[in-house]
């Protein structure tokens, strides 16, 4: 690998890692585009690099949610209760969508994620409020909205905090709550939906230098220990920045990466 990728994967690991820790947002909006962009200058076939793309955001996205839900449950923001329920669902759904994202072409996969993120996008500029008039579901339905949850964050490679978030906030949960809860059940889902890449990596794969599956273990490593860093900077920038402001420019951001991303791939 060199010089100029690893400079491209630690600058990716520290915006990635900011935005994480200031919005409040997984880094795969960010990543999937941007590792698809990588992977094609340095040669991968168009076929697999969406594949690829996905399986080495999902790993990455470990060590910040597990950093993330480390420091919500110091603050004894999580819900646990919560979190009992739906994991079980998010770690069937993300696991289970992986070998479907594998069975899907690179353009249908790029596709998926474009109009994803387009809503995620509109979502973050509107920033609309949600008016709380509803209590918790049941269990059963914790589990089966975490089973959707999981699958649609399997094939964008998301923590799920965009789903997440808006769907516990709906139901009257209080927002701070809301995003500590989602980055506990974010961390199973990570670890889920890596699991699924590297089996479904292996099984399609020949393996090539430094793959696990669909995981390139490099850009790993180094996304990883830069977000490390920069997330707690983003979360304490979030108190002094105007975070309203922002979210409109990062929609923007997630909308043109998400073109990009379709133009290339497609």
């Amino acid at each position: 690998m060199g010089f100029e990728w690893i400079l491209a994967f630690v600058a990716l690991g520290l915006v990635v890692g900011f935005m994480a820790g200031l919005l409040g947002i997984g880094g795969g909006g960010i990543m999937v585009p941007v590792l698809t962009s990588i992977f094609l200058a340095q040669g991968v076939p168009v076929e697999q690099v969406v594949h690829m793309a996905l399986g080495t955001s999902m790993a990455s996205i470990i060590v910040t949610s597990f950093a993330s839900m480390r420091a919500h449950h110091k603050k004894g923001a999580v819900m646990w209760n919560v979190v009992r329920y739906m994991a079980g669902g998010v770690v069937i759904g993300t696991f289970a969508a992986t070998f479907l994202a594998t069975y899907m072409k690179s353009a249908q996969l790029a596709i998926f994620f474009a109009v994803f993120m387009a809503y995620v996008s509109i979502q973050m500029a509107i920033d609309k409020k949600p008016k709380p008039s509803r209590e918790l579901s049941t269990p059963t339905s914790l589990f089966g909205v975490g089973s959707l949850i999981g699958i649609v964050s399997a094939l964008v490679s998301i923590g799920g905090g965009s789903l997440t978030v808006p769907y516990l906030a709906w139901q009257n949960v209080d927002l701070k709550r809301a995003i500590a809860t989602s980055a506990a059940i974010g961390f199973p889902l990570s670890i889920a939906g890596t699991v699924g890449y590297i089996v479904n990596g292996m099984m399609h794969q020949t393996g090539s230098e430094m793959m696990l599956g669909f995981v390139y273990l490099p850009g790993v490593v180094l996304i990883s220990i830069m977000s490390f860093f920069t997330a707690p900077l983003g979360a304490k920038m979030a108190h002094s920045l105007p975070v309203g402001k922002l979210k409109k420019i990062f929609a923007l951001l997630l909308m043109s990466l998400s073109i990009k991303m379709l133009t290339s791939v497609l």
